[in-house]
């Protein structure tokens, strides 16, 4: 056996239950690996069946598929020649396993079922010899999450040495999750091969030649011969006569290592703008829809999904020139036997239609013109509208069937009567928004069925307070922003600005966060963080504490104390509030009262693209009760108080010594 191995890595856009277009993938993407000489092509996680099948994966049939798929993959002699890594789910003594199918021409040399979980270490096998490693995997994107799996593999490979080949799921298989690809190849801690990490095309893959002695020079260099003859679990042999690496006698003098290469990075913004575009793409494309429709209210977040939709058409555009035959079936399928189109603002056009939906007292004159100016840049196709008559109609219906003739705060009604006035315009919008997505494609005559879908644009925070009328505009199909902070949309929408060249959308960013639902007088104007009593960046802090640091109230504001005290020490850095212990304690509780209030709104929440991990989504990522105790009378409030009680105590000894 040579020293020379050329491996493969590839990242597929499969899609769950899609089991002949999955098999035709992985067929695809071992032609390509062969083409490159490579001698061993690894999948992703459970690539014949789709990642997220979920309680699919229950049922028989899915299992038989799977076997009737991967028969087809051993009978296709195209796939012979190589050794193939394959990933789906099998039944053993009626016990499921997510399994790896090891095969070579035709033939199963073994299976094995996943046994380890995320993060449990490799070293292990690189002690009982083991020099390349393969990581089927299917993670899914968060923001800036490729730069801890990139570190992972990284110092695994460097710690241990070896060649490490990591294959990923690419695209929206079904669920809220987008799988961000980026099949990468590693050796000895560098970086060798990285396939893109947001990306259109059916199969990406890449290949890289590696010299096995460089591992075993590698590994000779550090001190493992204690920990190896203490290594008691041993890997079983399958001895087979296919080699990865040719004879010496059938060498090609053209044959190199590849050499080691940056890994490549976007910042938080870029990952927005393709995570969002990729995604929005994928369940166009599969959902056989007409198109989109964003309410776009003239602020930012409604600015933020329509631009995402502007970002998907950038990268259409892209796919067309690189002739991706998939995404050029799907734009034709949209435009029927018109000519396809030139530019992003073209496609925008036939895809995406916004909507103002105004009211004369309460919208003003500069939100409708942003929202024009908006949809000029991006192409879009805009209805601008008033839903006076709607309301006004909804209004009367109280007053003749009640006789309330219901007041506004500002005119001097009831905290009620406001409340309801607020929400006869926002659920008018979601109607409205529905309706017109119902009848644009007839009155527009637009090619490739159905009705659009309508997009929300409802940020994480306004999740977590609550701050949304249930049923409202807020109610959508799907939600690209659904959990992204309004700091992260700021910095997209800054960075699209620039990038995308939208000068207008500098006025977005200095606009004032509003949901013109109440009249504005001299003396008033509705603003979102008064409405809701707390900062976007203060919801920030307290939805990443709850969920992602597992933190209640408590211990929530013990922690607060120190970060956010008037008494503590500032770093150079430091751009947290300064606050008194009580002011950080009547926020803490303010907030978690509020949670508990809207908690039901979390469970009608539209279905949000992932992207950060405190998302309230409560069908996968939040699981916690429908209905709280009173917050205002918990323990956990009471212990806070005490708490508190102390801290003023020893400041008033302070004081008095």
């Amino acid at each position: 056996m040579g020293r020379l191995v050329t491996v493969a890595a590839c990242a597929l856009r499969q899609w769950a239950l899609d089991f002949e277009g999955n098999t035709n993938r992985i067929i695809e993407s071992i032609r390509q690996a062969k083409a490159a000489g490579a001698r061993l092509r690894v999948g992703p996680e459970l690539e014949i069946s789709g990642y997220s099948c979920n309680d699919h994966f229950l049922e028989p049939d899915l299992y038989l598929h799977c076997m009737e798929m991967l028969a087809r993959i051993l009978e296709d002699e195209t796939c012979h020649g190589i050794l193939l890594d394959i990933g789906l789910p099998v039944t053993h003594r009626n016990v499921n396993y997510n399994c790896r199918v090891v095969c070579l021409d035709g033939k199963i040399l073994f299976i094995r079922p996943k046994m380890y979980l995320a993060n449990d270490g490799n070293i292990p096998m690189t002690l009982d010899g083991v020099e390349i490693i393969t990581n089927s995997s299917a993670s899914h994107f968060s923001l800036q999450k490729l730069d801890i799996r990139l570190k992972l593999i990284g110092e695994a490979t460097r710690k241990c040495g070896g060649v490490y080949i990591y294959s990923n799921v690419s695209g929206g298989d079904g669920e809220r999750l987008y799988f961000d690809g980026c099949a990468m190849i590693f050796c000895n801690g560098q970086v060798l091969a990285q396939s893109p990490q947001f990306s259109l095309n059916e199969v990406d893959l890449v290949t890289a030649t590696v010299d096995l002695e460089e591992v075993r020079a590698y590994r000779s260099s550090i001190s493992r011969a204690m920990q190896a003859a203490q290594n008691t679990r041993k890997y079983h042999r399958i001895q087979t006569p296919f080699e990865l690496s040719p004879d010496e006698e059938h060498w090609d003098i053209r044959r190199r290592p590849t050499l080691p290469r940056e890994p490549i990075y976007y910042s938080a913004e870029e990952e927005i703008a393709l995570c969002t575009g990729c995604y929005l793409w994928d369940y166009l494309a599969r959902s056989k829809s007409a198109g989109y429709l964003a309410p776009l209210s003239g602020g930012l977040d409604s600015c933020a999904t329509s631009v995402s939709v502007f970002s998907m058409c950038r990268l259409v555009m892209l796919a067309i020139k690189d002739e991706n035959q998939p995404v050029i079936a799907t734009v034709k399928r949209l435009y029927g036997d018109s000519d396809l189109p030139k530019t992003p603002q073209e496609l925008c056009r036939r895809v995406l239609h916004t909507v103002y939906m105004g009211m004369s007292k309460q919208s003003s004159t500069e939100t409708r013109q942003r929202a024009k100016d908006l949809s000029k840049a991006i192409g879009s196709y805009h209805i601008n509208l008033d839903i006076d008559s709607v309301y006004h109609a909804q209004k009367n219906l109280v007053q003749s069937s009640l006789g309330l003739d219901a007041k506004f705060k500002v005119e001097g009604g009831t905290h009620a009567e406001n409340l309801m006035l607020q929400n006869i315009q926002a659920r008018t919008r979601m109607v409205t928004a529905y309706e017109f997505a119902q009848i644009l494609p007839t009155t527009r005559e637009l090619a490739g069925g159905g009705s659009l879908l309508v997009l929300g644009s409802a940020n994480v925070g306004e999740a977590l307070r609550g701050y949304m009328t249930k049923y409202d505009c807020s109610s959508a199909d799907i939600n690209p922003i659904g959990s992204i902070d309004k700091a992260a949309l700021k910095g997209f929408i800054a960075w699209a600005r620039d990038h995308f060249d939208i000068p207008c959308l500098e006025e977005f960013l200095n606009a004032t966060p509003t949901a013109e639902l109440e009249p504005v007088t001299e003396d008033y104007t509705q603003s979102d963080e008064a409405d809701m009593g707390l900062t976007y960046a203060e919801l920030t802090a307290f939805g990443r504490l709850r969920k992602e640091r597992k933190m209640g109230p408590l211990s929530m504001w013990q922690h607060l104390v120190h970060v956010w005290g008037k008494d503590r020490e500032k770093g150079p850095d430091d751009q947290n509030p300064c606050l008194e212990p009580s002011q950080i304690a009547e926020k803490v509780k303010f907030f978690f009262v509020h949670y508990a209030i809207t908690r039901h709104k979390a469970t009608t929440l539209t279905p949000a693209l992932h992207c950060n991990d405190y998302s309230p989504d409560d069908n996968r990522f939040d699981l916690r009760p429908f209905l709280y105790p009173s917050f205002w009378q918990s323990w956990s409030f009471k212990r806070i108080d005490r708490e508190l009680a102390r801290i003023e105590e020893g400041r008033e000894k302070a004081r008095s010594a």
